[in-house]
């Protein structure tokens, strides 16, 4: 099944992320390579700057997405404020379809 992870940046933590980027960007080619991560991108301010992420991936269920969102290297440094995860259906524009 496919979950939506929906995180929210601390205020404040540009820098954070910028500094953290390039070791999310492995994990998430890591994920992508292993077939686990659909889609990934991040949410962005009215002046175009990164403020959050967006990453949907295929897990057994809830918990095994969240437990894949907690490993994100944003997640172990503290960018988040938050994380939603929630089950998501793609049906519109899907790839494989």
């Amino acid at each position: 099944m496919l979950y939506a992870l929906l995180c929210t940046d601390r205020p404040d933590s540009l820098q954070l992320r910028l500094d953290t980027r390039p070791d999310h960007v492995a994990f998430l080619n890591d994920l992508n390579e292993k077939g686990i991560l659909k889609m990934a991108g991040p949410f962005l301010n009215d002046e175009g700057k990164p403020m959050g992420s967006l990453v949907i991936v295929e897990a057994e269920n809830k918990e095994a997405a969240a437990a894949l969102g907690a490993g994100d290297p944003y997640a172990k440094a503290g960018l988040f404020a938050a994380v939603e995860v929630k089950a998501f259906n793609w049906v519109f524009n899907k790839p494989e379809a």
